[in-house]
């Protein structure tokens, strides 16, 4: 009626040709503020109508844009302008006509005023970094954005942070996720009270536009999606998606306007009417209808249907009992197979991949159609969600729906519909391309809904939420079933998962596994979940689908050709499908009340069990050779037993089957043991690494309990209620040892092959070991389990904190409350274990913290048997046992090699007393006897292991006999003692004791034991037929006939010994039944035949001869308790024991004597028969020969590592000795003759043909060096504080007071005013990239190196140096190097003749000098050495960049040349200068001077200068040594005067001099040049300290040196001089400049005569300094002594790496949003220079210049090629090193010393300054190359 009467006045209405054509720009405020004005009217039908009209018109002028993307030709539609342009218009429409008339902004603003923000609700994508508090969360999903955490107070708490995979939300202010005490300032609850009403003017307008416009959004959804043949491209959704990103981010940013605006949006997305008369395409609008038409075909597509019928179901009326009933008739067809049908539409991929393996499709008679196919959207809302679905999840329209949760009412309406469109997601999600995005997505959203408890009951109760998880899981699993091939292969109806399937391979079933254990960890929806009967039937099927996956079937033949890795997939989908579920359900299942609970799972589970036994068709024998790993409705059962006894005091027996499944349910697990032990010993390796990599993954902690742990309990339980002679005869056969166990010294194994019999014997007894020893699940408390894990786990190997928390099993589900970290975790870790904090080995391989366990743990708690349970690695129990070793002799509790300690258990929970029955039972008793009959008889395969399980095993025994028997016993025989003559009863305390006399054993013919005669009258028994064992006695198999009944089989079990109490005759007719006939191979046997042997031995006098035999003595064992009646009375037996074989004996003969007076008196009388020694038995000459070849190998075995050791020790000798050769007084290691007086030459050894001579023209020998640029002296700076890493936008670092910057501003100084090849003589260069020369000390022929490198060129290894760049190893220490420095043929600096100081007066030597001087210094002949010289010179120039070479004004100038020359010199020198401490005395690295080249390089670097002669008239020698008259003509030729000399570095101006010399250089000339530098020197200091002082003062100083003249020591005085030099440059120009006035108003202060003298020597020291180091390398001499004046500091502060905060965080907040200079984004490595603050993006496209990326730029710019860099997003600092870069590590730790490399942890992290000190000592001694090992290339990428 309404839409009728509209457009019916719609006709009349006058002010319609008024309105603006979309395409005009009219003034759409006023028409805004007009419509507004309407609409507030009383009666506002005509307002409304008009803005209707006005809507309809401005949101279809955007149709061209929908009709563009839809791919129709636009230009049809008539579009004026680019599509972009009339969607531009409408969306300026919508907002004018939102603020009514006003400014959009102020509108935004005075919405928020009524904002109540009490959430936060923050949402982020992917890749946001987050914090998550455990101590402030309820959910475990709690998560808080950085600003409401840094604002909340959660000191001391246990938080970290993380970086969001999916993407989530912000929880502050939600009390339902977290405690209110967490929450910040800002969201501290408000009361609703104090905020105002919201005006109803204010958003009327949004009441009417909005619903338009959020109906356009969705016809254009419709319009763009057409559904192609196979699913639309992501290319065309795509299309679409970003034309209607502005519209999209329109609606989020009207979410961000607070509360009020949510309320409007909630009543428009939920309101049914609006959608109704908008959407329902009835009406006369065509473009309505066409897009009603799609959304139909889009639904129809989906395989969903449209209800037209009101009573189907939706989510407001839930037809009553579809639930259970649909769902257990759903559960009936299931059971069935339906036709194997590989024609699946959903999954065009299956069925190629799969070869023979069809899928399985079941029938789809009576599902729940409903759950799956039936969608009926009612609102906006919902139409919104299935678009978005439709389009995979579109990040913007995620985050829209996301944004509004905050809105309660919202929130509940969208998790209804999120439910509601559950099973299409699922649908949706498995024929997505990019499941992994759209997964990611949709836990984003699911995590939103399900973490809040109150919501999920909500959701549970009116919408079945339980019912349709499990139903849309099983349906999806359904899609990739197919037939198991366990057990029977050709009738088997039990279908599994495949697990090659990409459903399974990619995980794709992650988010709603997810969802699945979200949900069930509040409790009231679980419950809900444990009390619905048909759910738990719908579940265990599920689980079921898992049952027996990824089988393995042992290849005999020849290697598998492909190694299949479905087993990860295997793994993780039985963790997370079904053991994750079982631990949230068991989290709920913790008191009494709760043991209803439990009967349901269990009654359920043994359903499924049972039928999962006829499905395979199970009747007694595993299959042999097949093994799966996946057995999740065992351990479901296991588990909740566990649970039952141990929390809700259920009784064992009334949960637990009959025998007969007891015995059925013992056989997987024990075959997985079995296998365990297999495939360890090398049986299954046809099969490839990938089965080695299953046994692994079994027993690692994220998996072991859910696998192995459920399994060995499962086990216990059985054994504990089962016949134990039984279950003994079942284990030794799994294990395939029964033939191994017969008292013949050969025997015949059909089912193993000889190798192998040792390790599955061992694995056999192993196993038992664990599963008498093990209390994981039977009765001990949470903290001792917990305790145990850690003591096995430190005990294999100090750990650090986090891999400890890694490596202990926590209960997997997240909710479980034993989270890590948790107080229980620290307590028991502080108890058990020492902290080492973590240090420095001397190579630079930084140690972490570790913790290693307190000596008391090794005394008391180590348990091998816990360690052998959690090895993933056989090694580390050897690991745990040498540690064990090592702890026992330095504590000197025991010397030799001990065995394993014994340890006593924890007590058994009463119910599972019947354990303990395997110890006391016959079968048990034969095999220990046998087994330790054999070793005593040194019988082939038995190791010192299986002796120490066999005595483990008694020990055990006799520590839980069960009563103290009577000493008559023995002697009463009955009815039993006539059918049995092994052992009287079950009782191992009386069964040691007794004798066995004869044995009949079956043996091959060949045997040496059938030559005797066996004496007639033996009671004979037959341990032989242990092997028949398996064989069904006759007479039974007469009388029932099928050896197949497992009943009889059973019976057939029941007594071990009757069949082996059978006569030989009888044991020859036996065949064996059909069952195992797959196990031997036809005709393989030899004849056996029956032998007697006599034994008389009891297991005490085995034990006693084992004793002599342990010791190698005769009688060594002496009863103790004939000294000492005591220990009887009271054995001190510790509950913990060391010891070896030796002392196990001895203990177990006190336990048995003090259990019985009988064994006591048996000991002592074997004892008293002094033995004779065992007579060896026969060896035959095979045997003999066998054993010969074993020990000889022993021994070959122990001489290797004798010679090994030894070798090793040498070249450790070696290695010193050769490092250690360059001692500080000589350079290069010589050797030197003092007995000739005459001049020795020096004598290189060269490390690679190792012959030692001097060095020759033709032959010349090097010093391997390593050269490198360096900027390190450029960074020293002269204040003091240090500085520090910018950490906000204020702090900023400037250069200006580098010692860099200042030499720059220097020189260009200079080439303002002076001539420039003369101001490149008057200072040095290189503060910034000049080349630093370092060796290692080792010497080589130069004519080897290069034949070493060619070698190295061809040799295509792992080289981390490039050989084409001329970089090597040094052939004996590996140290890096790139070129090597010629030694120049000569004398012997040490016994230097030119040393000898002349007597010739400083006037001679000054000439001499200049001579020297002024002869050209033409270039050697063409020699080797000469060419040689030359090449290194090339290198060092190449070293570094050309700009840090080139300072001269005109290019090439050979000044430049000559300038960078003598730089080097002073370079290597200053740095050595650094290297010291700044000071002679050799505080810092006294090693610096070890291994110098100087001497080397002073020769290459002369050998070049001296082609450069400089013209005599403007040599600086003259100047300084003569007194000319100026030439006048010189002066007015040049446009540029001369450098003054007075403005002349002296230190340049000496290493000139003493360069420009022929070498090797004399003493009495190095220091006539001194002495005439210093003169120079002295006079600028006084020039210097004169321009300092006021007018006044220095009219003083003239004065008072004035007189200080006549007095008698006026030569020496300062103050005469200064006197001198101030009335001097009176005369010139100097002091009446203006700087003066500015100086002394610096200093106003008076100088009084110390401060001058300081000022003076400071000025000096530094060029004193550098002659020093000279002198000491050039002739030997040593170094001053340490003078006071030597120690001052100088002008230049050491250089230093930016000071650190303490904290990582603050780095961590401010870098990591700082935003790219160059793009303004933020990058995605960013990265920030040590040296010198820079922010620089890592491998960042943006910055990139000519190939280079910016952090590589930066290291060339700031550090000459070295850069050192802290990656903000890892916290791990990376050097780059020219070409080269390596992982440096990091400088930030936990509180544990731990590094956190990518912040995975998230922990908070503080400086190491120790490490930060390494760092930054490398940095300064150039070492980068020599530690750190690890480097790679890095392409210039970085």
């Amino acid at each position: 009626m309404a839409a009728a009467a509209a457009a019916a006045v719609g006709g009349q209405q006058p002010s319609q040709p008024e309105l603006p054509a979309p395409g005009l720009a009219l003034d759409k405020a006023a028409t805004a503020a007009h419509l507004k004005a309407a609409l507030s009217r009383p009666d506002n039908r005509a307002g409304a109508e008009e803005l209707q009209a006005l809507l309809e018109r401005v949101l279809s002028a955007e149709r061209p844009l929908a009709a563009a993307a839809g791919g129709e030709d636009a230009a049809a539609a008539g579009g004026g302008g680019g599509p972009g342009a009339a969607e531009e218009e409408a969306l300026e429409w919508c907002k004018c006509l939102l603020a009514g008339g006003g400014g959009y902004d102020e509108f935004c603003a005075a919405v928020r005023a009524y904002d109540p923000a009490a959430l936060c609700g923050l949402v982020w994508t992917a890749n946001f970094v987050a914090y998550r508090c455990r101590t402030c969360g309820i959910s475990p999903c709690m998560s808080l954005c950085a600003e409401c955490f840094h604002q909340g107070d959660h000191t001391g708490h246990d938080f970290n942070m993380f970086r969001s995979q999916a993407g989530g939300a912000c929880d502050c202010g939600d009390s339902n996720v977290m405690r209110e005490s967490g929450f910040c300032k800002r969201h501290q609850i408000k009361s609703s009270s104090n905020i105002p009403c919201v005006p109803k003017d204010l958003l009327m307008m949004s009441e009417f536009v909005l619903p338009r416009f959020i109906f356009c959004l969705i016809q254009y959804l419709r319009e763009g999606y057409n559904e192609p043949a196979d699913g639309p491209s992501e290319k065309d959704l795509n299309k679409v998606l970003q034309l209607l990103e502005p519209q999209i981010s329109f609606l989020e940013d009207l979410t961000k306007m607070g509360g009020a605006m949510r309320s409007v949006l909630t009543q428009v997305l939920t309101n049914q009417q609006n959608y109704k008369d908008l959407t329902s395409g009835l009406g006369e609008n065509a473009c309505v209808k066409k897009s009603h038409e799609k959304y139909l075909i889009a639904l129809k597509s989906s395989g969903l249907t449209y209800p037209e019928d009101k009573l189907v179901y939706g989510v407001q009326e839930p037809s009553a009992g579809t639930s259970s009933l649909a769902v257990q008739g759903f559960i009936g067809a299931t059971g069935t197979l339906g036709q194997v049908d590989s024609s699946d539409e959903d999954d065009q991929d299956g069925s190629q991949g799969l070869g023979k393996r069809k899928r399985v499709k079941l029938s789809s008679g009576t599902k729940d159609q409903s759950i799956m196919d039936v969608l009926k959207h009612k609102s906006f809302l919902e139409e919104l969600l299935f678009w978005t679905i439709k389009y995979e999840f579109p990040q913007k329209m995620v985050t829209f729906l996301l944004n509004m949760l905050p809105d309660q009412e919202y929130k509940v309406a969208f998790t209804k519909t999120f439910v509601q469109h559950y099973a299409f997601i699922m649908k949706t999600l498995k024929k997505s391309h990019e499941s992994d995005t759209m997964s990611n997505r949709i836990v984003h959203i699911s995590v939103q809904l399900f973490s809040n408890e109150e919501l999920a009951r909500q959701v549970t109760e009116e919408c079945q939420l339980l019912d349709i998880m499990v139903t849309v899981l099983l349906y999806m699993m359904e899609s990739c079933l197919i037939k198991s091939e366990l057990q029977d292969e050709e009738n088997s109806l039990h279908v599994v998962v495949n697990c090659g399937e990409a459903l399974l391979k990619n995980n794709t079933y992650w988010p709603l596994v997810s969802d699945f254990i979200n949900i069930l960890s509040h409790q009231s929806v679980a419950k809900r979940f444990l009390e619905d009967h048909g759910l738990l039937v719908t579940w265990m099927n599920f689980v079921s689908f898992f049952q027996g996956m990824n089988l393995n079937k042992r290849e005999l033949n020849e290697h598998v050709e492909f190694e299949s890795q479905t087993y990860y997939a295997a793994f993780a989908a039985e963790l997370e499908a079904c053991a994750q579920p079982m631990w949230g359900l068991l989290s709920h299942c913790k008191v009494r009340e709760t043991q209803e609970y439990t009967r349901n799972v269990v009654r359920y589970c043994l359903e499924a069990l049972q039928d999962w036994f006829d499905a395979i068709n199970f009747v007694d024998e595993p299959a042999p050779n097949q093994v799966t790993f996946h057995l999740p409705l065992h351990r479901y059962y296991a588990m909740f037993l566990s649970k039952a006894v141990k929390c809700q005091e259920l009784d064992l027996d009334s949960v637990l089957p009959d025998q007969e499944m007891l015995m059925k349910l013992m056989i997987h697990p024990l075959q997985i043991q079995a296998s365990l032990a297999e495939i360890h010993s090398n049986m299954w390796v046809r099969n490839g690494l990938q089965i080695k990599g299953q046994a692994m993954t079994y027993v690692q902690s994220h998996f072991c309990n859910s696998m192995i742990d459920p399994d060995i309990y499962l086990l216990q339980v059985c054994a504990s209620r089962l016949d134990p002679d039984y279950f003994i005869s079942s284990v030794f056969e799994r294990f395939k040892v029964v033939d191994l166990l017969t008292m013949a010294s050969q025997h015949q194994n059909t089912v193993l092959d000889a190798e192998h019999e040792r390790s599955m014997l061992e694995g056999a007894l192993t196993f038992l070991v664990i599963l008498l020893s093990l209390r994981l699940h039977l009765g001990m408390s949470d903290d001792e389990i917990l305790r145990a894990e850690m003591v096995a786990q430190l005990c294999m190997n100090d750990r650090t904190h986090s891999s400890l928390l890694d490596l202990i099993p926590e209960n997997p589900n997240p909710k479980s409350g034993i989270i890590p970290g948790s107080y229980s975790f620290e307590s028991v870790l502080s108890a058990v274990a020492d902290f080492k904090a973590p240090v420095f080995e001397p190579g630079g391989s930084m140690q972490q913290g570790m913790y290693t366990p307190k000596a008391e743990v090794w005394d008391q708690e180590f348990d091998p048997v816990m360690v052998i349970l959690r090895t993933v690695y056989r090694r580390d129990v050897q690991s745990a046992m040498d540690r064990y070793t090592a702890f026992l002799k330095q504590s000197g509790k025991f010397p030799g090699n001990p065995w394993p300690p014994y340890k006593k258990r924890t007590s058994l929970h009463p119910s599972y007393k019947g354990l303990m029955r395997l110890l006391h039972c016959k079968t048990l008793h034969i095999v220990l006897f046998t087994l330790l009959y054999k070793i005593l008889m040194d019988h082939q395969n038995l190791s010192e292991h299986v002796l120490c399980m066999v005595l483990y095993l008694i020990e055990l025994g006799l520590e839980n006999s069960a009563e103290e028997e009577s000493d008559e016993e023995a002697s009463v025989g009955g009815p039993e003692r006539c059918h049995d003559s092994w052992f009287p009863g079950s009782n191992l305390v009386s069964n040691m004791r007794h004798f066995i006399n004869y044995v009949r054993v079956r043996v091959p013919e060949t045997a040496p034991e059938v030559k005797r005669d066996s004496p007639a009258s033996t009671s004979s028994d037959n341990l032989g037929s242990l092997q028949s064992s398996r064989r069904p006695k006759v007479l039974q198999r007469e009388n029932s006939g099928t050896a197949q009944v497992f009943s009889l089989v059973a019976e057939r079990r029941k007594k071990f010994q009757e069949i082996i109490n059978r006569s030989s005759s009888e044991a020859n007719q036996v065949v064996r039944p059909k069952t195992s006939s797959k196990w031997s191979a036809p005709g393989s046997a030899p004849q056996l035949t029956t032998a007697i042997l006599e034994i008389k031995e009891s297991i005490l006098s085995l034990l006693i001869k084992l004793h002599h035999k342990l010791s190698g003595k005769q009688n060594s064992y002496y009863p103790p308790w004939l000294d000492d009646i005591e220990i009887l009375i009271q054995p001190e037996i510790p509950k913990y024991s060391h010891g070896d074989g030796i002392t196990a004996v001895e203990r177990i003969l006190l336990k048995a004597a003090s259990q019985s007076r009988m064994n006591k008196r048996i000991i002592e009388e074997i004892c008293r028969k002094v033995t004779p020694p065992v007579p060896p038995k026969k060896v035959t000459a095979a045997e003999k020969k066998t054993l010969d070849k074993e020990e000889r190998r022993q021994k070959a075995r122990e001489r290797q590592q004798k010679l090994l050791a030894e070798f090793a020790s040498r070249q450790k000798s070696f290695m010193e000795t050769a490092m250690d050769v360059d001692s500080p007084e000589n350079d290069i290691p010589m050797e030197i003759t003092t007995a000739e007086p005459q001049v020795s030459e020096a004598v290189y050894d060269c490390v690679i043909c190792g012959q030692s001579g001097p060095s020759s023209e033709d032959r010349p020998t090097g010093l391997v060096v390593l050269l490198q640029a360096s900027s390190v002296l450029g960074q020293c700076r002269d204040n003091v504080e240090p500085k520090k890493l910018p950490i906000s936008e204020e702090e900023q670092i400037y250069p200006w007071d580098t010692c860099a910057a200042v030499h720059d501003v220097r020189l260009s100084l200079l080439q303002r005013y002076f001539k420039d090849s003369s101001c490149l003589l008057a200072v040095s260069i290189g503060w910034e990239g000049g080349v630093y020369v370092q060796t290692c000390g080792h010497t080589l022929h130069i004519d080897c190196h290069k034949s070493y490198m060619e070698s190295l060129r061809n040799d295509q290894v792992l080289q981390g140096f490039s050989v084409d760049k001329g970089e090597f190893t040094c052939p004996l220490c590996r140290q890096f190097a790139n070129s090597v420095l010629p030694c120049y043929p000569g004398s012997n600096v040490e016994n230097n003749p030119w040393q000898r100081p002349s007597n010739k007066s400083i006037q001679d030597l000054i000439k001499e000098v200049e001579e020297l001087q002024g002869r050209p210094g033409a270039f050697p002949s063409e020699t080797n050495l000469s060419k040689e010289m030359e090449s290194v010179m090339k290198d060092i120039k190449n070293t570094t960049q050309k700009k840090y070479r080139d300072y001269s004004k005109t290019p090439g100038s050979p000044d430049n040349d000559f300038l960078f020359m003598y730089s080097v010199a002073r370079t290597n020198l200053e740095l050595e200068l650094i290297h010291r401490g700044g000071n002679l005395c050799s505080g810092g690295a006294s090693t610096a001077g070890k291994r110098s080249c100087l001497n080397q390089l002073f020769h290459v670097l002369a050998l070049h200068m001296r082609l450069y002669s400089i013209d005599s008239e403007y040599n600086p020698w003259r100047k300084l040594t003569q007194l000319e008259e100026m030439n006048p003509q010189l002066g007015y030729e040049e446009q540029q005067p001369e450098v003054p000399i007075l403005y002349h570095d002296v230190t340049s101006l000496l290493l000139i001099q003493i360069l420009m010399m022929p070498q090797p250089l004399r003493k009495d000339h190095f220091t006539c040049i001194v002495k005439v530098l210093f003169t120079l020197l002295y006079t600028q200091a006084l020039a210097a300290l004169s321009v300092k002082c006021s007018e006044e003062d220095r009219s003083a100083w003239k004065h008072a040196g004035a007189l200080k003249k006549s007095t008698c020591d006026a030569e020496k005085s300062y103050e005469v001089l200064l006197s001198f030099v101030i009335s001097e440059l009176f005369k010139g120009k100097l002091y009446h400049e203006e700087g003066t006035q500015e100086c002394a108003m610096v200093n106003p202060i008076a100088w009084s005569p110390e401060s001058m003298e300081k000022c003076l020597q400071d000025f000096c020291l530094p060029f004193l300094r550098i002659t020093s180091l000279l002198q000491h390398h050039l002739f030997g001499e040593d170094l001053p002594s340490c003078q006071a004046l030597l120690i001052q500091e100088s002008k230049w502060k050491l250089p230093h790496l930016l000071q650190l905060p303490e904290n990582y965080n603050t780095i961590f907040q401010y870098y990591h949003r700082k935003t790219c200079s160059v793009c303004t984004k933020v990058p995605k490595d960013p990265a920030v220079c040590l040296v010198c603050g820079t922010f620089v993006c890592l491998k960042g496209l943006c910055c990139k210049q000519q190939s280079y990326c910016e952090c590589v730029l930066h290291s060339q710019n700031c550090g000459a090629g070295t850069g050192i860099f802290l990656l903000i997003n890892a916290s791990v600092i990376i050097i780059i090193r020219g070409h080269r870069f390596c992982l440096w590590g990091s400088v930030y730790l936990d509180a544990h010393g731990e590094e956190d490399r990518d912040l995975r942890r998230g922990k908070p992290l503080y400086i190491c300054k120790e490490r930060y000190k390494v760092l930054e000592q490398q940095w300064i001694s150039h070492t980068f190359d020599h530690i750190n090992k690890r480097w790679g290339p890095h392409y210039n990428g970085l």
